[in-house]
């Protein structure tokens, strides 16, 4: 994408927008940091002149409200894996008990061991 004058960034913004949600929508990222670098020279090209058409700005104000409140859940989301990944890491390598005292005690796996079943 390339920045015209005129109104030529703000609608290249505005579709650079568009993509990017649908990309969010779908769980890109790869699409989400290509179009980084495209996002990042139209918003200096629109920073480098005047602005004069107030609709337009509050067009792509609300495109990147948008956008960024699916930003948003998507890292909540991440996080969440991420979290629920390291929690799976430490079941695998000890279980947590109470004994009959009421206190915590570890349970430690060898790493060799496993378990057999029976019928």
């Amino acid at each position: 994408m390339t920045a015209k004058t005129g109104n030529g960034p703000v609608i290249e913004l505005s579709d650079l927008l568009d993509t990017e949600r649908e990309a969010l929508l779908k769980g890109d990222l790869e699409k989400l940091n290509e179009l980084l670098v495209s996002k990042e020279a139209l918003i200096e090209a629109m920073n480098s002149t005047p602005q004069s058409d107030l609709s337009a700005m509050q067009m792509l104000d609300s495109k990147v409200r948008r956008n960024q409140l699916l930003m948003d859940g998507a890292l909540e989301g991440i996080r969440a894996v991420a979290s629920r990944l390291a929690k799976l890491r430490e079941v695998k390598g000890a279980l947590e008990t109470y004994g009959a005292d009421g206190k915590k005690h570890d349970i430690v796996a060898l790493p060799d061991s496993s378990v057999e079943r029976r019928a």
